[in-house]
């Protein structure tokens, strides 16, 4: 038996109906569904009838289609991540709204009652976002800020002026800390590929290194739970939760990028497997 289908046996906490006890977690979803994050059907397949305890996930930006000022398309930029396959753009940001619109309720009806949501996005698509979450009932709680290096300096100083955000939402207002309490994470410095995982994985222009990715899942998942990425691109959110110890239930639309996940799952470790 492989380590994808071996069940976990994890010590559940008091989160989970009073005091500690021994629960048996079913098996992990194996491989990635080829599938639309806006139809039942692909999350039927994910996820079997269980619900997710919660969604983190890295859906398309709102990137806007490049016109010339006749109307026609521009053409791409060589070289820059953001102009390669199989990254899209929209008409505009209320064509941004109706795709969230779409897929953001969808998801969130496969979650267990309060479970966190965090959705990686860009400036522009912060509003529409937060706007539906709302209407979900969820509330902000904070934004993980990546503040990307994109060049090497061996200087005292280096500018990091490229960053992406994860927007954090929960149902209930996130507890004061108390004095003793760790500070809570809300950023991380890191490469597009300090690991060398998204060269390893296809170089997906929407990659996020396990270091990012780690200090998101460790603040709002717990080991055994099952994180739902619904735009799993090259892995890298399904494969970090997995090295983490949760287990993970994913969607990608484009063929041959669920094929990558689902060999790049085959491979992931966890801790004690």
């Amino acid at each position: 038996m492989s380590t994808l289908d071996r069940p976990r046996e994890k010590r559940s906490a008091a989160e989970y109906g009073g005091g500690w006890r021994l629960v048996r977690y079913p098996a992990p979803v194996p491989g990635c569904v080829q599938g639309d994050a806006c139809r039942e059907d692909a999350y039927a397949a994910a996820l079997g009838g269980e619900r997710a305890d919660a969604l983190v996930t890295d859906p398309p930006y709102c990137l806007l289609t490049r016109r010339r000022k006749r109307g026609d398309l521009r053409d791409p930029h060589a070289g820059r991540k953001i102009d390669r396959e199989p990254v899209g753009r929209f008409e505009s940001v209320r064509d941004y709204r109706a795709f969230t619109e779409e897929w953001l309720p969808r998801a969130v009806s496969h979650l267990r009652p309060g479970a966190p949501l965090a959705v990686w996005t860009n400036f522009l698509g912060k509003e529409p976002i937060s706007s539906v979450a709302r209407g979900l009932g969820y509330q902000p709680a904070g934004e993980l800020v990546w503040a990307k290096r994109t060049t090497e300096h061996d200087g005292n100083e280096q500018l990091l002026r490229v960053y992406e955000t994860a927007l954090v939402f929960l149902r209930d207002p996130l507890p004061p800390l108390a004095p003793a309490d760790p500070p809570r994470c809300w950023c991380v410095a890191a490469g597009y590929d300090d690991d060398g995982e998204a060269a390893r994985w296809g170089s997906h222009p929407n990659h996020k290194p396990f270091s990012v990715l780690e200090a998101l899942l460790r603040a709002w998942t717990r080991p055994g739970q099952l994180v739902l990425d619904p735009f799993a691109g090259s892995g890298s959110i399904p494969a970090a939760a997995m090295r983490l110890g949760r287990r993970a239930a994913c969607l990608e639309i484009e063929p041959q990028w669920a094929s990558r996940v689902s060999d790049r799952l085959a491979t992931a470790s966890s801790p004690g497997s």
